[in-house]
């Protein structure tokens, strides 16, 4: 009876494994994981050279890895047993503390503050050094630098972050943020900020760049469930949230011309809401140049804003003080162009990035 149950066992499970290579094998690759926000790897291409040189092998892990059935379901259990019955205080470097999510990132590279002074600095010297208006600088804290401390994990030095970057670019004004925040005013399970939270963010800024807001909106909901970056890659089961957009009627007013598409809509694109990434609502998302107009600003009053994605859920609430504001995101468009797009002459320029941005600062160009 004992070697009845073993081998039963036994064909069970290699029914199961074989079951599912078939399955893996027939059904159609994914491109993406909407949970993990990331495009999938494909089956490698089978040549000799890549057969011989290993690099086969190496890329099919990887398909292998991607494209396992089930697999969403997978890193659910493993994340809940490492939580549970491991008692691990993180998974794929995602904690959570009173409902939030948050990257366990700690490790300061000083050296990529400082690249992304240096570039930051190249684009002051070559665009807007005696032509431009003020220049100011803001670096973002991360939803980290807040929550950490309430679960004794380590996070970034954002002082010595902030330290670097002024010390490489004295020419700006620095606007310090970071007391207008905490870890509520970011989305649970997302890296970013949300808007409806960051209101008196956005009127400090606009205070100490000469012009104002009023402050008062409307709040919309996105008709969406959004559940960020950070549910995915932690692979544990969180509460979904809502996107909130602030209009009044100075924003609804505003245009936004997108050059590389020749597409013109407002500051929100709903469409953007069912999409990959709910965030991209604001002002549709990712782009290396946008121009945005408010015909009810003062015509006296433009800004250049360099940005990384906080910038678009704080930038629509910035418009309100300006006639005309252009946004440059120099992680798809590199700085060598930035004079066929961007008039520099009597604007001023606000660089805003978060501290992650400038941790890992190679995605700048």
């Amino acid at each position: 009876m004992k070697k009845l149950h073993i081998s039963s066992g036994f064909i069970i499970v290699a029914f199961l494994w074989i079951a599912l290579a078939v399955y893996c094998w027939v059904r159609p690759a994914g491109d993406i994981s909407q949970s993990e926000r990331r495009v999938l790897a494909q089956f490698p291409e089978l040549t000799a050279d890549s057969v011989l040189s290993g690099s086969f092998f190496d890329k099919f892990e990887d398909y292998s890895l991607d494209q396992f059935p089930l697999r969403d379901g997978f890193r659910m259990l493993k994340a809940l047993s490492s939580k549970y019955v491991l008692f691990q205080l993180d998974n794929n470097d995602i904690y959570i503390l009173d409902g939030y999510a948050a990257k366990h990132e700690y490790v300061l590279n000083e050296n990529s503050v400082i690249s992304a002074g240096e570039k930051l600095t190249g684009i002051y010297e070559k665009y807007i050094a005696g032509v431009g208006g003020e220049v100011y600088l803001t670096v973002i804290p991360d939803k980290g630098h807040y929550l950490a401390g309430k679960g004794g994990y380590m996070t970034l030095d954002f002082e010595k972050i902030v330290d670097i970057i002024t010390e490489q670019m004295p020419f700006a004004q620095y606007i310090d943020i970071k007391d207008t925040l905490d870890y509520t005013d970011y989305y649970h399970t997302d890296s970013h900020w949300s808007q409806d939270k960051i209101i008196m963010t956005a009127e400090k800024l606009a205070n100490a760049m000469g012009t104002g807001i009023r402050g008062e909106y409307t709040e919309n909901d996105a008709g969406v469930d959004f559940l960020g970056v950070y549910s995915g890659q932690a692979a544990l089961p969180m509460k979904s949230e809502r996107i909130i957009y602030l209009t009044n009627d100075i924003l609804d007013g505003c245009t936004v011309y997108n050059p590389e598409t020749g597409k013109t809509t407002g500051l929100y694109d709903l469409e953007k809401a069912g999409g990959r990434d709910p965030y991209d609502v604001f002002l549709s998302g990712a782009a290396p140049i946008l121009y945005i107009d408010n015909p009810k600003g003062d015509a006296e009053k433009k800004l250049i804003v360099f940005r990384d994605s906080f910038g678009s859920s704080m930038v629509p609430l910035l418009s309100e003080g300006y006639s005309q504001i252009t946004v440059v995101d120099t992680r798809y468009i590199s700085s060598d162009y930035l004079g066929d797009y961007v008039d520099f002459e009597g604007a001023d320029v606000l660089f805003m990035y978060s501290s992650t941005i400038l941790n890992e600062s190679g995605s700048l160009r």
